[in-house]
């Protein structure tokens, strides 16, 4: 018990609940809106590790006052009990006396004694009176008492135990219990800047661990972007840490240098069997050219001749596009860029191929902006729009209509072919950008189904998005180039 020096003045009317102090219970806020899946994986781990700290430091504060409340109602159950065997060996009169050597154990221990008849008069104790809150038929109480102290009155709370003696007495025997009390909200304090602490130190962990983790995202992220692009020299970034993050990043790197071997190796060869392969398909040209013209041939002979010379203009017209396409989807890090004007180039395209289209009898126009500038190859550019309006004419009956268009909205072009042709069924608008696909109902065209797979490479390389839609009828397609293709233009050397 808790030893003062004050004297009891008087029994307050103040009463507080004999049970357990109230702790309150937690507040639930509404959790904000979390878009990246680290944000929502540090704000579990900052709930989790709250929760978890708060049920740990509330079970410790509730052990350590049951422990308090265990002790005190113990000391009280042995004062009672030993008050009782007096009584019961001499009888009231040695229970008083008792009751008045113990009557200063306030000031020393901070006891609380008092014995009253059955109507309230008080026999012996060192409470004035009977605390008017506190009913005689509660086994154990809670109340407060006012005493006077050094610095004046003190409220001081107090835990007792009343017990109905023969004759219709009552005993009070009680303890202060302010000390306790002291201690409980001592705890409840450690227990509030725990919890606070806690919660801090996981809210800075969290936060910290979660802008590592985007910060390693966003260079894969990059990294993979410009090996899209064509740079296969790049490598995913190995920090000191040997985590798992750098464990597979090794092993990535390790397959890109393997891709990368391979694909200089097919790049070499096929580049070498395609220089090989015009050497000898030029001399058999000149050959043939050269046979024509003798006088005295044959006319099935003269026959066989020409259409194996426009045969060899078809392998070398083919052999030409294959390796333009390689080179394109290859060439990401040393690709020349500048500012081209996509809406002047494809005016200018549009009018290098009307006649040919007036020779049959197609509609070729040109609509839109006059001016839409970007940053990319010129060259290939050019390409790409002469492959789609190649295309256009080729299978547009005659009579029919091929519109081009560019339009600019500050951050894209957007670059589109139209038709009114047969156009090109939804399930195969996919695989047709794929080389050598063609439609079984263009089988009879001259062609080899590299056009818009040429285009596709292009569209690729400058990080463009190509569409084929439904004109309706005919053919659409569509192409956004950004103005300003970073990953084109930063690999530049």
């Amino acid at each position: 018990m808790a030893a003062t020096s004050s004297t009891i003045i008087q029994s307050s009317e103040r009463m507080t609940d004999a049970g357990r102090p109230d702790t309150g219970g937690p507040k639930t806020r509404p959790r904000p809106r979390m878009r990246l899946s680290t944000s929502r994986l540090a704000m579990l781990f900052i709930v989790i590790f709250a929760v978890g700290v708060t049920l740990v430091l509330t079970a410790v504060y509730f052990l350590t006052a049951r422990v308090l409340d265990q002790e005190v109602d113990a000391v009280i159950n042995s004062e009672v009990n030993n008050l009782v065997d007096d009584y019961s060996r001499g009888g009231l009169l040695q229970l008083i006396s008792t009751l008045h050597r113990r009557a200063d154990g306030w000031g020393r221990t901070g006891a609380v004694y008092l014995l009253v008849e059955s109507n309230g008069f008080p026999l012996a104790g060192n409470l004035a009176r009977w605390p008017q809150v506190v009913s005689r038929y509660n086994d154990w109480v809670e109340f407060e008492i006012d005493a006077s102290e050094a610095g004046g009155a003190v409220s001081h709370p107090v835990r007792a135990q009343i017990i109905r003696l023969p004759g219709n007495r009552w005993l009070l025997v009680g303890t202060d219990i302010l000390d306790r009390s002291r201690l409980a909200s001592r705890l409840r304090t450690a227990m509030f800047w725990g919890v606070g602490a806690s919660v801090l130190l996981a809210t800075l962990f969290g936060l910290s661990y979660s802008r590592r983790i985007r910060r390693r995202v966003r260079a894969v992220a990059a990294t993979c972007e410009s090996i899209m692009a064509g740079d296969l020299s790049r490598r995913l970034p190995v920090e000191p840490a040997h985590d798992e993050f750098d464990a597979l990043a090794a092993a990535v790197n390790r397959m890109l240098e393997t891709i990368e071997q391979q694909t200089e190796m097919l790049r070499t060869t096929f580049d070498s069997a395609a220089h090989d392969l015009r050497g000898p398909l030029y001399r058999a040209r000149v050959r043939i050219e050269e046979s024509l013209q003798h006088e005295g041939l044959a006319d099935n002979v003269r026959e066989t001749m020409e259409a194996t010379l426009a045969e060899l203009d078809r392998v070398q017209r083919t052999l030409g596009t294959l390796l333009q396409i390689a080179q394109t989807d290859g060439r990401g890090r040393d690709v020349p860029t500048e500012d081209v004007d996509v809406a002047a180039l494809a005016r200018e395209l549009v009018e290098l191929y009307q006649p040919e289209a007036g020779n049959r009898n197609i509609s070729l126009d040109y609509r839109g902006d006059t001016t839409a500038i970007l940053h990319g190859n010129r060259q290939l550019l050019a390409q790409a729009v002469v492959n789609l309006l190649e295309n256009a004419i080729k299978y547009v009956p005659d009579g029919g209509k091929v519109e081009a268009s560019v339009r600019s909205d500050g951050n894209a072009v957007t670059l589109c072919v139209a038709d009114n042709g047969p156009g090109i069924p939804e399930a195969d608008r996919t695989r047709i950008l794929q080389p050598f696909v063609r439609l079984e109902r263009d089988r009879d065209q001259v062609g080899s189904g590299l056009g818009l797979s040429l285009v596709a490479a292009v569209m690729r390389l400058h990080r463009a998005a190509i569409e084929l839609l439904d004109n309706r009828p005919g053919l659409r397609v569509q192409c956004v180039l950004p103005v300003q293709p970073q990953r084109l233009s930063s690999n530049v050397t």
